[in-house]
């Protein structure tokens, strides 16, 4: 399987010890968002976990602790925008913390590993076109040697996401504008020798050179693994994603980057009251174990093609 860690929350930034704990003891809980009182044992033994994809903004708090993966294959999307505190309310100062760490990460462990993500792309007053080819442009050459692929996407305006940007204005772009800013960023990407993709985008940009690309990519996984999987794309996500299938391993409501763009936190008062139950040593990220929940094994196994091909 791979373990999604995670499209929820930021792990590696605010629960490290919880996950490094999790792997000690190989196993961890997840509590199903639809059916709160069923819960899920996942099994982290490495022998079903083919890699694990971790998600996130700000990954010092995990550098360290890698030394505890060395069973395991990884890789990091590493998400670096050019927004400042009235977006990103919980992140320190890109240039002087942010761009270092991403630069640490990758001498670490290879910069085929670590994915620079641009995104979402939303566009207001203060954030114009200029403003973000200026700042993409600033990134990519400070990360060029630090990363192969830059990943981009455009602010989808969800209900929640309406209502927690509300007051900044957000202009809804139209395909045109899109593609448009879309194909000033690859010349930018092309400059600096990064391959750009987009992320679960409906609109078509191959004619601008971006890829439709994987956050979950099964061809990357491949090559680090360098064996062939066999798995589906993901049907828990969106039409438009071309994800593997996963298992998730976070919790919504429990990241405390405050984004406001954020699709997985529904207010901060959620958040905040979830954080206080927060113990590294529970199987479960955030949250108690009570008399009506219902623990049950989840089948996972591993996606490793073991048949030898006559092409390979």
């Amino acid at each position: 399987m791979i373990l999604s860690v995670s499209r929820r929350t930021d792990v590696p930034n605010y629960y490290a010890d919880w996950f490094i704990h999790r792997i000690e003891e190989r196993f961890l809980y997840v509590r199903n968002p639809m059916n709160t009182h069923q819960i899920s044992r996942i099994d982290l033994s490495p022998d079903v976990i083919d890699c694990i994809v971790f998600w996130t903004k700000n990954p010092a708090n995990m550098i360290e602790k890698l030394e505890w993966l060395k069973d395991y294959v990884y890789y990091f999307q590493f998400t670096l925008t050019g927004y400042g505190r009235d977006i990103e309310p919980g992140l320190p100062d890109k240039r002087e913390e942010l761009i270092p760490t991403f630069k640490a990460l990758s001498e670490k462990i290879g910069k085929e590993k670590v994915i620079w993500r641009y995104d979402p792309v939303l566009i207001s007053k203060r954030y114009t076109v200029d403003y973000h080819l200026k700042a993409f442009e600033e990134i990519a050459g400070s990360l060029a040697d630090y990363t192969d692929k830059v990943v981009i996407s455009f602010v989808d305006l969800y209900a929640k996401t309406q209502r927690n940007t509300k007051g900044l204005g957000i202009k809804q772009m139209t395909n045109d504008e899109i593609t448009g800013l879309a194909a000033q960023m690859a010349q930018i990407a092309s400059k600096y020798h990064l391959i750009i993709e987009s992320c679960a985008e409906r609109i078509n940009l191959q004619k601008v050179g971006i890829q439709h690309g994987c956050c979950i990519d099964k061809k990357l996984i491949e090559k680090i693994l360098g064996c062939k999987l066999i798995g589906e794309k993901d049907k828990n996500q969106r039409e438009e994603c071309g994800c593997l299938e996963s298992v998730e391993a976070g919790t919504y409501n429990t990241c405390l980057n405050g984004c406001k763009y954020c699709y997985a936190n529904f207010n901060d008062g959620q958040v905040k009251e979830n954080v206080k139950s927060y113990n590294q040593d529970s199987p479960l990220l955030c949250g108690n174990i009570d008399s009506e929940d219902k623990i049950t094994d989840r089948k996972v196994k591993s996606l490793k093609d073991t048949q030898l091909s006559f092409f390979d």
